[in-house]
């Protein structure tokens, strides 16, 4: 596993890439822009706000190390519906539940393990459902994945996986026990959360975004060793990520939206089967992308646009006039 930690060190010390727009000028006597109908505030962690290069650019300077990406899907419903809805996007990478709901964090940019951001440190930012007023018309919220630890677990299995020649579920013999109060804590976090986002936005209808298929459920088509999709994971513990982690992860999602009569769940997973890490037509990239980028299993492009697409029917469905 050398080559797998020399890609990581070398791609930890380039810089992050940045991107600055410069603000539109107001000609004289122009008239302002109208108004836009509709409140939406983004909350999230990094599948919400894009991250990796994959992704785009990051477009807001100076950095927050967020990473806000140009490509996320956020960013491409702004453009899409930017006239019937004013986005506020808080979006963050690493983002737990807590982070969203009551506690600032303190954002780690573009890091790889063991290779900190070279902006960082990054200055703490406020807890996510402080961009929720009393006027807010929709709120998105895709969170869950670092709580549970799934960054952890993923590094773990890579650990435990090499020199197995991808046999055996090493990763499943040793964290298997943990994943039931791993999946608890999510329930009662998100509950949580919920409860804050409509105390604070008690009109707003929320969207709870849930994560998007990344192992297939055909693992033959995932290759031991491939730094492009799982490196190292073996097979019977790629399968065990998915049936007990992954899918248990959006079952406690969607449980916890069905609790809140203003919450709606958003499924992503259905709709990406067949783009997993392992199919050729990947909608996310595997612990490195193809430009032997770190991508650490996020969604690139393609997986936020087929985001951006059921959001936006569910935006646009939670503003509709009901009979």
């Amino acid at each position: 596993m050398a080559r797998f930690r020399t890609h990581l060190a070398l791609l930890g010390s380039a810089a992050a890439l940045t991107a600055g727009a410069l603000a539109p000028v107001q000609l004289a006597g122009a008239q302002p822009a109208a108004a836009a109908d509709y409140d939406w505030v983004a909350l999230g962690d990094s599948y919400s706000a894009g991250v990796i290069k994959a992704t785009g650019d990051v477009f807001e300077f100076p950095r927050d190390g967020c990473e806000r990406t140009d490509r996320s899907y956020p960013q491409i419903i702004d453009r899409d519906l930017g006239a019937l809805f004013e986005l506020t996007n808080v979006s963050c990478g690493a983002a737990t539940i807590e982070d969203v709901t009551f506690r600032a964090q303190v954002p780690i940019g573009r890091s790889v393990p063991g290779t900190p951001d070279p902006e960082s440190p990054f200055d703490p930012v406020p807890p996510q459902s402080e961009a929720v007023k009393s006027g807010t018309d929709v709120i998105t919220v895709g969170v869950g994945g670092n709580t549970l630890g799934f960054g952890n677990i993923l590094f773990k299995c890579l650990e435990l996986g090499q020199g197995s020649g991808g046999v055996g579920t090493p990763c499943k013999d040793e964290l298997a026990a943990s994943i039931p109060a791993k999946l608890t804590k999510v329930g009662k976090d998100y509950d949580a959360m919920l409860a804050k986002l409509h105390e604070k936005g008690p009109h707003a209808k929320i969207l709870a975004i849930g994560y998007p298929t990344v192992i297939p459920k055909d693992i033959s088509k995932c290759q031991y060793n491939n730094l492009q999709q799982f490196v190292s994971i073996t097979p019977g513990d790629l399968n065990w990520l998915r049936t007990d982690v992954l899918e248990p992860l959006n079952k406690v999602i969607e449980k916890s939206a069905g609790t809140q009569d203003a919450a709606t769940f958003v499924n992503l997973y259905d709709s990406s089967e067949k783009h997993s890490v392992c199919d050729a037509g990947k909608w996310v990239e595997g612990v490195f992308d193809e430009d032997n980028q770190a991508a650490l299993v996020h969604p690139n492009a393609k997986g936020h646009e087929n985001a951006a697409d059921h959001v936006t029917s569910a935006i646009l469905n939670a503003v509709a006039p009901k009979d």
